[in-house]
């Protein structure tokens, strides 16, 4: 077995988020993601289903959520769980460096 590297592979051009299914099974899904000054657009949020664990592993990241209504900065290192349903969004990712995330979907608790 050949150990991967979270650092690895990431494109010099990254016109688009990168998201990548690392990990888990038919309950969990771990994910590896790349913004490069990407964010959601104006007035979309996310809704899932799924509690989220998400660790902010370099760059900076503000993160807007809702009920109640908050707006959280991650730095590397910093992480949080976002439960199932809590709408959210990305409101902002530095532009001139990576910011990498690793996220764990799971089940509502």
């Amino acid at each position: 077995m050949k150990p991967a590297n979270l650092w690895a592979s990431i494109p010099a051009e990254l016109p688009d988020e990168l998201c990548e299914v690392i990990g888990g099974n038919s309950q969990v899904r771990i994910e590896r993601i790349v913004s490069r000054g990407h964010r959601s657009e104006p007035n979309f949020w996310y809704d899932q289903e799924e509690d989220e664990f998400v660790l902010l592993l370099s760059g900076f990241a503000r993160l807007e959520l809702q009920n109640p209504p908050e707006m959280v900065d991650l730095n590397p290192g910093d992480y949080l769980t976002i439960a199932a349903h809590r709408r959210h969004r990305v409101e902002f990712t530095n532009p001139e460096d990576d910011t990498l995330w690793l996220t764990v979907f799971y089940p509502k608790a």
